[in-house]
């Protein structure tokens, strides 16, 4: 309890030390915290996920966004989707991919070597409460893993990716190796949040040649780095009609699966 302290009033020319009383104020009752934190990326967390250990480096947390995170993201990707420079279908894509960028462009074609939009805009940077709600992911997940396979990392990048076709995408296993040498050399992680309808992600480690196959749903966030940094990965299919009841009420959010993928350069 803070205590509050009041002047000496006491006229008494007496020089010795007067005696001085705390006094003791108790701040009016509050059915809100004033201990927890009101920021979104806070309010996004699920408090009990379930946490699934998929490597040295690599953890899936099932239901981590909870459903006004969710929203929110979906609200956010929204607003700026439809701007200048908001998403778009790049040259040569395989199947029907919208996508667009936060903080630093990316493009399956040119990877990073282009600057800018479509359109030639700059894109926008990260919204705090997404950065700092991938920085607490990784945060999190330290707990579970050594720390020295899963460094820390401030997030420079989004890349958001709206696949609208349900069923089998027929993409390839890639790696995200676009990043700098530095980033890529000390392993530094991609998060992945899933919103909307769920997919089947198929994953191989670097050194061996066995596939497992995951289920991501809305609200999961997938984590590699370290030494599961360099996966090689895939969306294979897209499970139709599986986004959450509640969301598509909240947002109306197309039949599709929204994937973003942060990470720093």
């Amino acid at each position: 309890m803070l205590k509050k302290r009041y002047p000496n009033t006491n006229t008494n020319t007496n020089t010795s030390p007067p005696d001085i009383q705390d006094d003791e104020t108790e701040a009016p009752f509050s059915l809100i915290s004033p201990y927890l934190s009101t920021s979104s990326w806070s309010r996004w967390r699920n408090l009990l996920p379930e946490r699934k250990l998929l490597g040295s480096g690599m953890m899936l947390i099932k239901n981590c966004v909870n459903l006004m995170g969710q929203v929110e993201i979906v609200n956010m990707c929204q607003t700026w989707g439809v701007d200048h420079g908001g998403f778009y279908q790049p040259s040569g894509a395989k199947v029907p991919l919208h996508m667009m960028c936060f903080g630093r462009n990316w493009d399956p074609v040119t990877r990073y070597d282009n600057p800018y939009w479509s359109d030639g805009s700059e894109p926008p940077p990260i919204p705090d409460d997404l950065s700092l709600f991938a920085e607490s992911v990784v945060e999190d997940a330290r707990y579970l893993l050594y720390e020295d396979k899963l460094p820390l990392m401030c997030p420079d990048v989004c890349v958001v990716n709206f696949y609208s076709k349900s069923g089998p995408l027929g993409l390839s296993l890639h790696q995200d190796c676009d990043e700098s040498s530095d980033s890529l050399e000390r392993g530094l992680p991609v998060v992945t949040i899933a919103i909307g309808d769920s997919v089947e992600f198929l994953y191989r480690h670097s050194d061996e040649n066995k596939l497992h196959e995951i289920l991501l749903e809305s609200g999961d966030v997938l984590v590699f780095s370290g030494e599961d940094r360099h996966i090689f990965h895939v969306i294979e299919r897209v499970i139709p009609s599986s986004c959450p009841t509640q969301l598509g009420n909240a947002t109306r959010l197309a039949s599709g699966h929204l994937n973003l993928s942060l990470r720093q350069f």
